[in-house]
C-alpha cells in the first residue's frame, strides 16, 4: 500500500528544487491513490514510482550569435516522459522561466492529457530559458538552427514529435523544422503546428482555444445550462486565449476579458467580431506583450497592473500561464458567483486555487482535459501527415468536438461522487492514469 506523504517525501529527495514537478505529481496522487492502492498488480509492479520518473532527460547548451555578432549561450531541454501508449508528444517552450522542473512537470502533465484523447501518443516536453521577446527574426532564424541540430538527434515522426508552445509559433516551428530537413534530407511529420504550405493542419492555432470550449459547453450542458448568453472571463491575448474568444462567440457566450502582463481588458460588448479577434494577432505578432492598446483601439476600459479575476462572470477562463490563478484569485470569484471554472493553460491555476473551487462545489475542468485540444489537433496533424492527405477544416473541427466530448464523458465517469458533485479534477487523472498504467502492464514494463 501506498502511503501519500511518505511518496511524496521520497519524490522530493530524489528531484530537488522542483517545485512546479511536485506540484503536478501532488495534484495527480491525490486523485489515484485509493484508485492504485486498490489493485495489487499496480501495486507489484510499482506503477507510481514508474511513471512518475521519465524515460530520459535530454539538457543541451544552446550557442547563437546575436545581430552585434556577440555569442550568447542558452539551455536547451527535452523530457521523453512515458511512450507507453505512442511516440513521445509535447510542445517546445521559448521563454525566460523555462527550468528542467517545468520541464517535467509538462511532460507529465502531457501524458495523462494525451492519453485522455484516446490517440496513441505518449507525453513530452521541451524548450529553452531562450527569449524570443525582442529579438529579430534573424536572431530567432539562428537560435531555431542552433536548437534543432541538437535536438534532431534525439526525435522522429515515430520516436518522438515535438509542437510549438509559449514562445513558439508559426514562425519558430518553420525555422526548426527547416532546419530538421537540412540536416536529416527528409520529410516527415516530425514536428506538428507546422505551415499549411508544408504539412500543417487546419485549425491547430485556434485548437486549444476552441477545445476547451467545447468541453466547456459539454460541462454547462451536463448541469442543465447552456452557453448561450454566459458571460467569460479569459486571460491571455494570444493563441489559445484568441481561439477561445472565437468558439465561444460561435457557441452563444460572450468573453469580456482578455489579459497581459500590464493588465486586463474589459470590453461588455464582448470579443466578438472578426475585427477584434484580428487585432489581438496583431498585438501578438508586436511581440510588446501588452494589452493596453486593445482598450484604446476599441474604446473599453484597462486596469493596469491587475488580474481579470476581479470581474463578475459566469465562467473563469486561465489561458496563459502555469499557477496565474491563485487562492485569493479563486475566493474573489466563488464571492462574486462564479459558476465554472475551465483551466485553458497547464496547471493554470495554484493547487490551493483549485482546492477552493472544489470545496465550493464549482465545476473545475482540468487542464489536462480542458486544454487537451491543442494536442489532439496536432495528433490529427500527424495522422494526415501519415497518410499524406489534409482534411478540410470541418472535418478537423468534428473530431476535435468528438474528442472533447469523449475526454467529458470519461471525467464523469471517474468523477462522480456519491453526493452527485463531477470531481473533474479526479476523472481526469484516473481516466489518463489507467490507460497508460494498464499500457505499461501489458508492454511488460
Amino acid at each position: 500500500m501506498y502511503d501519500r506523504k511518505k511518496f511524496i517525501s521520497e519524490l522530493e529527495m530524489r528531484n530537488p528544487g522542483e517545485p512546479e514537478f511536485i506540484q503536478a505529481v501532488s495534484e495527480v496522487l491525490d486523485s489515484v491513490l485509493d484508485f492504485v492502492n486498490a489493485d495489487p498488480e499496480y501495486i507489484d509492479a510499482r506503477i507510481l514510482e514508474r511513471i512518475t520518473e521519465p524515460d530520459r532527460v535530454f539538457m543541451f547548451k544552446v550557442e547563437w550569435e546575436n545581430d552585434e555578432g556577440e555569442i550568447c549561450v542558452n539551455k536547451g531541454y527535452r523530457v521523453q516522459f512515458n511512450n507507453s501508449i505512442g511516440p513521445y508528444k509535447g510542445g517546445l517552450r521559448f521563454h525566460p522561466s523555462v527550468t528542467l522542473s517545468t520541464m517535467k512537470f509538462l511532460g507529465f502533465e502531457q501524458t495523462f492529457k494525451n492519453s485522455l484523447t484516446t490517440l496513441p501518443m505518449g507525453g513530452g516536453k521541451g524548450g529553452s530559458d531562450f527569449n524570443p521577446k525582442g529579438k529579430s527574426d534573424s536572431e530567432i532564424l539562428r537560435f531555431c538552427r542552433s536548437f534543432m541540430t541538437e535536438l534532431q538527434k534525439y526525435i522522429g515522426p515515430e520516436t518522438d514529435v515535438p509542437a510549438g508552445d509559449v514562445g513558439v509559433g508559426s514562425r519558430e516551428i518553420g525555422y526548426l523544422y527547416g532546419q530538421y530537413k537540412r540536416l536529416r534530407s527528409e520529410n516527415t511529420g516530425v514536428l506538428t503546428g507546422k505551415g499549411r504550405n508544408w504539412g500543417g493542419s487546419l485549425i491547430r492555432p485556434e485548437a486549444t482555444g476552441y477545445g476547451s470550449m467545447y468541453f466547456a459547453n459539454e460541462i454547462v450542458l451536463k448541469h442543465g445550462e447552456t452557453l448561450e448568453g454566459k458571460t467569460i472571463a479569459v486571460s491571455g491575448f494570444g493563441n489559445v486565449a484568441w481561439g477561445a474568444c472565437i468558439k465561444a462567440s460561435e457557441l452563444g457566450a460572450k468573453v469580456v476579458t482578455i489579459s497581459g502582463p500590464d493588465g486586463y481588458v474589459y470590453d461588455p460588448d464582448g470579443v466578438s467580431t472578426q475585427e477584434k479577434w484580428d487585432y489581438m494577432l496583431e498585438l501578438r505578432a508586436s511581440n510588446n506583450d501588452v494589452v493596453e492598446p486593445y482598450a484604446k483601439r476599441f474604446g473599453v476600459e484597462f486596469f493596469p497592473g491587475k488580474k481579470p479575476w476581479e470581474r463578475k462572470v459566469d465562467i473563469a477562463c486561465p489561458c496563459a500561464f502555469q499557477n496565474e490563478l491563485n487562492l485569493e484569485d479563486a475566493k474573489a470569484l466563488v464571492a462574486s458567483g462564479v459558476k465554472y471554472v475551465i483551466e485553458t493553460s497547464n496547471m493554470g491555476c495554484t493547487a490551493e486555487a483549485m482546492s477552493c473551487f472544489i470545496e465550493n462545489k464549482i465545476p473545475f475542468g482540468p487542464g489536462k482535459a480542458a486544454n487537451a485540444g491543442g494536442v489532439a489537433v496536432s495528433g490529427l496533424e500527424m495522422s494526415q501527415n501519415s497518410l499524406k492527405y489534409s482534411w478540410e477544416a470541418s472535418e478537423v473541427d468534428a473530431k476535435l468536438k468528438r474528442i472533447m466530448r469523449d475526454i467529458h464523458e470519461a471525467c464523469v465517469a471517474d468523477g462522480t461522487e456519491a453526493d452527485g458533485y463531477i470531481n473533474y479534477v479526479k476523472g481526469a487523472n484516473i481516466a489518463g492514469f489507467r490507460k497508460v498504467a494498464d499500457s505499461m502492464l501489458d508492454l511488460g514494463y
